[in-house]
């Protein structure tokens, strides 16, 4: 309702009206204010109990969570592509292909991780199921490698090739999003629970190789084919992956729950790279 000013009597009282009808919803909002508080925030924890009733789970919940993320990737298969098309189209690549040769290792690298999250709860009995969504950032998870290999062959032609590879990689989660189901059985205030879904994650890479092969023939001088060196290098790329886990919530008001978790992540390939992530953390919710 508008009120606006006119100069009759008819106004004075509706100006009137509105006042008192500004008054009644200001009281009424300053009495609802503490029952709302107490339905949120219930302190019956602290009196050693969350009330005489079971502490019901079902309902919208979100919070904030803070964690600890080990990011393990393979860097083996990396640079295979950028192998291949240096060596293209010779007889060193058809008939021992060292683009399949393995030039780098593993690396782990961990780091510590913030995220939210936001979800559902349904509840039967004792048995919970749930749904949610995250957003998690990572403050810096940047595996590398680089490494070198040396081969010496010898072609059906009797050409004796000395080839060695030179390669590097390297690969940064930037964030990443999960979408989850949840199935839980509560025992009181505790709820453990397993969890299962998808991962989107986003990535920066880096792979870059070089070839040099000296090549002594049967007949006439030695040669040197290369240095050649092919480099890739990509920003945003988005990786996407599956998921599985354990975790338990505690209730600490009937409204208010603390979450410990376990989650694993497997990504698709990312630029050649394979990755993934283990993660531990802790978390502070609200259910409504």
């Amino acid at each position: 309702m508008i009120c606006t000013r006119r100069d009759s009597a008819a106004a004075s009282g509706l100006r009137a009206l509105c006042h008192r009808l500004a008054a009644g919803m200001l009281l009424a909002a300053a009495f609802a204010a503490p029952a709302a508080a107490e339905d949120l925030f219930d302190t019956s924890i602290l009196r050693g109990s969350l009330g005489s009733g079971p502490v019901r789970w079902d309902g919208v919940v979100m919070g904030a969570q803070i964690g600890y993320s080990s990011m393990d990737s393979d860097f083996g298969n990396s640079t295979q592509s950028q192998i291949a098309y240096i060596l293209r189209n010779s007889s060193l690549e058809s008939e021992f292909h060292p683009d399949q040769w393995t030039t780098l290792p593993h690396d782990l690298t961990s780091t510590q991780s913030f995220g939210i999250f936001l979800g559902y709860n349904t509840q039967w009995d004792d048995l919970v199921l749930g749904a949610d969504i995250a957003y998690n950032r990572l403050q810096k998870l940047q595996p590398s490698a680089s490494d070198s290999i040396a081969r010496t062959v010898t072609l059906d032609d009797g050409t004796v090739d000395a080839v060695t590879i030179n390669a590097s990689s390297s690969i940064k989660l930037i964030d990443y999003s999960t979408f989850r189901g949840r199935a839980g059985w509560a025992f009181g205030q505790f709820l453990p629970y397993a969890l299962f879904g998808g991962a989107v994650g986003r990535f920066n890479y880096t792979n870059s190789s070089t070839v040099t092969v000296l090549q002594t023939p049967t007949v006439g001088p030695p040669s040197t084919f290369g240095p050649v060196t092919q480099t890739d290098s990509q920003s945003n790329k988005f990786g996407y992956g599956y998921l599985w886990g354990f975790g338990m919530d505690v209730a600490i008001t009937p409204n208010m729950f603390l979450r410990g978790e376990w989650e694993y992540i497997a990504f698709s390939k990312v630029g050649d790279i394979s990755s993934s992530l283990n993660t531990v953390r802790v978390g502070l919710g609200v259910r409504f």
